[in-house]
């Protein structure tokens, strides 16, 4: 090669470096602007963002509405299923007591003859039986002779004065039982009361 030539590779080859820079240059402010959006651009999409947020925050708050209703509903059934559960029995116990104030009288009446004691013996079993199985269900006898007066278990149907050994409002006589089923009055007990 000659030096003409070699001059003239050596400055093609400048000539293309220059180019290749130049370019380069060009590129990376290209991409620099690509890359930084324009002031439209960047309101379009901050809108954008905003709307987008605001429906997630909209739908997160409808779920965790959704999530405390279900959690209301199932805890409210919980606790209808468990009064259903406690006070099942109530009609049971409605139909069984006057079974029950019958054997009591029965029980009441004095007995001379050997038959009518055993009869009496038997009738005693059965009215055991009978209690047993209502105080498994859960009703019980409410206490009443001798105890003060509540009107929410008792109901006074005649009174008589006080004295000094029965002090006003108490139960002097029990004319008819009264039951509950757990903490629900199923029949007041009839009662006399002191005054």
């Amino acid at each position: 090669m000659t030096e003409k030539e070699e001059r003239l590779d050596e400055e093609l080859d400048k000539s293309a470096e220059e180019t290749a820079e130049t370019t380069e240059s060009s590129n990376e402010s290209t991409e620099t602007e690509a890359q930084t959006p324009q002031p439209e651009e960047e309101a379009v999409e901050k809108s954008e963002l905003e709307l987008l947020q605001e429906k997630n925050n909209e739908l997160e708050d409808q779920f965790l509405r959704a999530r405390a209703e279900i959690a209301n509903i199932t805890s409210r059934n919980r606790n209808e299923r468990e009064l259903l559960q406690k006070y099942r029995s109530q009609d049971l116990g409605k139909k069984l007591l006057p079974a029950i104030d019958n054997l009591e009288r029965a029980m009441a009446a004095d007995v001379d003859q050997d038959q009518a004691a055993n009869l009496k013996k038997g009738v005693e079993m059965v009215l055991e039986s009978l209690r047993q199985a209502l105080k498994e269900e859960g009703i019980e006898e409410i206490p009443a002779e001798g105890a003060m007066f509540d009107p929410n278990l008792h109901q006074a149907v005649q009174t008589v004065p006080a004295s000094d050994e029965t002090p006003a409002d108490t139960i002097v006589t029990v004319l008819q039982k009264g039951y509950k089923l757990h903490d629900r009055v199923l029949r007041a007990s009839m009662v006399i009361v002191a005054q």
